[in-house]
């Protein structure tokens, strides 16, 4: 079974450490020869080609890996039914039956089936020879995938130039004081590796007796995942002002990131319904497990929900339900605090669940603004003079 969530990263790193050059195709060759050579065992990826729009048609540049080299030019009219459901999908895998299909056409070109993805919002389209015996709605996860990856080199240019009204808009996302709620004692801190970043959380009142809390992390950080927190705090609150239930909201949120023209990248979320009774209800969509801390010492991670949003469209998530009585502690978090490694830098071990779950235990009787400081502190010890890798956010909630 793939691990999607480091899969992400692995494209992240492939398509972070391409050269920057002039010619985005220059960049998609390298990136896409890359994907080829180092997907295989993961997505069954063996061959690629390149096609660039040209008018109505869609040209072939270049071909990677297994696929079959082809002479002369080839150009596939953009009315080629597969290239449509592409174009309209932004990722496609028909299998090789489909009667769609032009069996004459594909085999010139050396293709068994298609597997495709469209990147710089339909300048390019790149194709897949995928090998047999991987599960469809893997493989179109996995396209998914390397479809942000790509756009996400493209378009990190166009972004670059906006980075100082980004960093507004972040600041004004984010909330400016914590929440007076019933019993409970509030408190959330965000750490940017950058001046913007894709780690977000938010308190919203959907009612008198019902406080939402979000936590959501963007894959990867800076100005592109800034950009997608606004996204998420704007589909949010869409999502409240229509009063829908929260599943609903999730899958809404997942719809929106999936068809965004401007997504780059993918968001793991754990959005949560708070009532003044202490019943907690809540969907994690691929976030790391919060943990409920009770007064009793017992821990639960709070896992259910479904997949990261973005890669599919039509994703389902299941609700989760979590009683905070007094005297206990609930603790979200971003990836970059538990991911944090010691001293030496990436090589070292990482600073862990089970420690994060420990510094709670050890000042569980303080503020939750305490214990956020003291969270971070212990990272940061843990860590020593080790530079940050990613943004780092904490949310905690004491009953």
């Amino acid at each position: 079974m793939v691990d999607y969530r480091l899969l992400m990263k692995k494209v992240e790193e492939v398509v972070e450490g391409m050269e920057r050059e002039d010619d985005p195709a220059g960049s998609l060759d390298r990136v896409i020869e890359a994907i080829v050579q180092g997907f295989r065992s993961e997505l069954g990826i063996v061959g690629g080609r390149l096609y660039r729009r040209q008018g109505d048609d869609y040209a072939l540049q270049a071909t990677f890996g297994d696929a079959k080299t082809v002479s002369g030019r080839v150009r596939v009219p953009a009315s080629y039914p597969p290239i449509r459901l592409v174009l309209e999908r932004r990722t496609l895998l028909m299998p090789w039956d489909d009667h769609r299909l032009d069996k004459e056409f594909e085999g010139s070109i050396g293709a068994e089936s298609f597997a495709a993805v469209e990147v710089g919002e339909g300048r390019y389209l790149v194709a897949f020879d995928v090998l047999e015996g991987y599960p469809s709605e893997g493989v179109l996860y996995s396209l998914g995938i390397l479809r942000h990856g790509l756009n996400q080199r493209l378009r990190e240019d166009r972004w670059a130039g906006i980075l100082r009204q980004a960093h507004r808009i972040q600041e004004s996302i984010l909330p400016l004081r914590a929440p007076e709620y019933g019993r409970f004692d509030i408190h959330g801190r965000t750490a940017l590796l950058e001046s913007v970043g894709g780690d977000f959380f938010d308190f919203l009142e959907i009612t008198d007796k019902i406080l939402g809390i979000a936590i959501a992390d963007v894959s990867g950080h800076g100005l592109p995942a800034a950009l997608q927190v606004r996204d998420i705090h704007m589909g949010l609150h869409m999502g409240m002002s229509r009063d829908l239930k929260i599943v609903r909201t999730v899958e809404r949120m997942n719809s929106i990131i999936h068809h965004s023209t401007l997504t780059s990248r993918f968001v793991s979320m754990f959005y949560g319904e708070l009532e003044l009774s202490g019943q907690f209800i809540y969907v994690n969509a691929g976030h790391p497990p919060p943990f409920h801390l009770a007064a009793d010492g017992t821990v639960t991670r709070l896992q259910e929900g479904g997949a990261v949003l973005g890669p599919l469209a039509d994703a389902t998530y299941e609700r989760g339900f979590q009683k905070v009585e007094p005297g206990d502690v609930l603790v979200m978090f971003t990836d970059g605090v538990t991911e944090r490694h010691e001293r030496g830098g990436r090589v070292g071990e990482e600073f862990g669940v089970d420690r994060l779950i420990q510094v709670v235990r050890d000042h569980r009787s303080a503020s939750s603004r305490e214990i956020v400081d003291a969270i971070f502190a212990a990272v940061e010890g843990f860590c020593g003079d080790c530079p940050a890798e990613d943004d780092r956010t904490v949310v905690v909630v004491k009953g």
